[in-house]
């Protein structure tokens, strides 16, 4: 199957102006002849590589559209091998027809992530660097086109790939003094290796560590949207979303389960969590919901704490008891909901409610839209995210980061290791185990079972 011609649409699923159709493998070129005319009768397999050309795409002696062809030559490619790019109209009819008419002239469809598989074992770039394809498909912010472009240019592999070397020298070393161990030799400078470690140990860490903002860029700041059932959560979920995602109603306990979709604001994707009214109650079903909205109080970097001011303050500060053990460490926003239904004299009183929170405040109208604009400058701040240079290498996906993890977990055995003074075969031992798991991340180290879980993930034509 790896040498296979494989074709599919590259374009997402629908109709548009343009839609891409790609082939690649060894062959696609005069496959893609067999269908093509150009109206100077010039052959597909004698176009210059990276050259474009004109003509149509005929089957069963039937025009099916007009198109532009571009020609790939290995290994100067996406995958490294001969390849085809069809640009036709965007008819979904068109893009079918034409897939039909390649696989009758002996290609197959691609299966999902087929060619940016066959880009990674043609070495046309890292394990890392392929599912930065997948990322920077999927990047819906500045930040994470940032992260995913970095990623794809090989700044993470290039780290990889040198704290490995430098292990991989020392390991040579202690090994090579086994082989000897009846010489009682030393290869390896002790003092040497457990400052290598110190620094390897820091980078990991460093690395490791940057996956909690880089999930963040990736899958958006969660904010959860927390109060008393009636407050106004919905509606400003609603307004923030801009659709009318959650149902809004007088009637009490009408959000029953969470409500989550994200936006971006001011280039910051936001995952913003609409719960389940707090209050107490008796439906078994609300009961489940409010038990959640606990839990997402828990994941949720920002609390946007919704308090309609024309609730009393005693209520207020009842529910404040349940609420305020949940929020260590979470950045809180108070908003005092309908202001605007409240004289001034009312409005003075309450910004005095809740006087031990450390949290900013801000009044704001969610129906009449008064003060959102302020509120979103508020939730851009407080998501904190730093501007990202070229060189910056932040960690986005949960398999490097749980492989990153156990790396830590093997340098760290090292670095004990050597301060207790422990036989070389068991630092050898760590040190390889410390090198497989950042191996793993570049696929220098990989099993088809790790390749066919990646890429299965992938889109197919990509």
């Amino acid at each position: 199957m790896e040498h296979d011609i494989i074709a599919a649409i590259s374009t997402p699923p629908g109709m548009g102006a343009i839609a891409v159709i790609r082939l690649s493998g060894e062959g696609s070129i005069s496959l893609t002849d067999k269908i093509f005319s150009s109206p100077s009768d010039k052959k597909l397999i004698d176009a210059k590589a990276n050259s474009l050309l004109f003509g149509q795409i005929v089957f069963n002696d039937k025009m099916i559209d007009e198109v532009l062809v571009t020609v790939f030559h290995a290994p100067r490619s996406f995958t490294g091998e001969e390849s085809v790019e069809i640009s036709c109209h965007g008819s979904v009819y068109i893009q079918q027809k034409i897939v039909e008419a390649l696989i009758a002239q002996g290609a197959r469809l691609a299966q999902a992530g087929e060619f940016t598989r066959r880009a990674f074992k043609n070495g046309k770039f890292d394990l890392s660097q392929a599912e930065a394809v997948a990322d920077l498909i999927a990047s819906a912010s500045q930040a994470s086109h940032r992260v995913a472009m970095n990623q794809m240019r090989g700044g993470f592999a290039e780290k990889l790939t040198e704290l490995r070397d430098k292990l991989l020298q020392f390991v040579s070393l202690i090994e090579l003094e086994l082989d000897f161990s009846e010489e009682d030799v030393e290869f390896a400078n002790r003092q040497k290796l457990y400052e290598l470690t110190g620094e390897i140990e820091l980078e990991i860490d460093k690395l490791a560590n940057s996956f909690q903002l880089g999930n963040a860029i990736k899958s958006g700041i969660p904010v959860a949207i927390i109060g008393e059932t009636n407050a106004g959560k919905s509606t400003l979920l609603n307004l923030l979303l801009n659709e009318e995602k959650a149902i809004v109603s007088e009637i009490h306990g009408t959000t029953r389960d969470v409500i989550e979709d994200t936006v971006n604001i001011g280039g910051v994707t936001f995952r913003f969590i609409d719960t389940a009214g707090i209050r107490h109650t008796t439906d078994t079903i609300e009961s489940l919901g409010i038990e959640r909205t606990f839990q997402k109080i828990e994941q949720a970097s920002i609390v946007l704490w919704m308090i309609d001011l024309t609730t009393p303050t005693e209520k207020i500060e009842s529910l404040a008891q349940s609420i305020i053990p949940k929020l260590n460490e979470k950045h809180v926003v108070l908003l005092f909901n309908k202001y605007d239904l409240i004289s001034n004299t009312e409005l003075t009183e309450k910004q005095n409610i809740l006087p031990h929170l450390e949290a900013e405040r801000l009044f704001i109208s969610a129906k009449k839209q008064q003060n959102t604009d302020v509120l979103q400058q508020i939730l851009v701040k407080a998501a904190h995210i730093p501007q990202i240079g070229e060189s910056d290498v932040i960690v986005t996906n949960l398999r490097h980061y749980e492989a990153l993890t156990k790396a830590l977990e093997a340098i760290r055995r090292v670095k004990e290791g050597l301060e207790i003074g422990i036989s070389s075969d068991f630092i050898s031992q760590d040190i390889r185990e410390c090198m497989f798991y950042l191996g793993e991340i570049t696929g220098q180290i990989s099993t088809d079972e790790i390749l066919g879980n990646i890429f299965s993930k992938f889109c197919i034509g990509k």
